[in-house]
């Protein structure tokens, strides 16, 4: 692993490539929907996401990852996205932001 840093404009941009990704299953990005649990950024720069999936045996465990690899390496300048899978903590609704709750009518 390389060096973090500290780069408020292209986290930013990771973000916004994040919330360009949506569940398939729900009408919300993968990032409002709580799916992403970390990101680091790294010398190159090298885009590190941890996430998770709504649940084990998300029809999507394979497809969504790299979707959310690509998106992050159409990231002007970004050198590398690497995506890890975790289910520890398991995904719930509490991770939802409220605007997707919101949006999924669920306030």
């Amino acid at each position: 692993m390389g060096d973090k840093i500290f780069d408020p404009e292209l986290m930013t941009k990771v973000i916004q490539a994040l919330k360009d990704v949506y569940d398939p299953e729900m009408p919300v990005n993968i990032y409002d929907l709580g799916l992403i649990y970390d990101i680091s950024l790294e010398e190159g720069p090298i885009v590190r996401v941890t996430m998770t999936l709504t649940n084990p045996n998300c029809p999507v465990a394979d497809s969504l990852p790299r979707q959310v690899k690509k998106s992050l390496s159409k990231i002007d300048g970004v050198v590398e996205a690497d995506v890890t899978i975790t289910f520890d903590p398991p995904w719930d609704y509490e991770r939802m932001s409220d605007e997707a709750r919101l949006d999924m009518g669920l306030l």
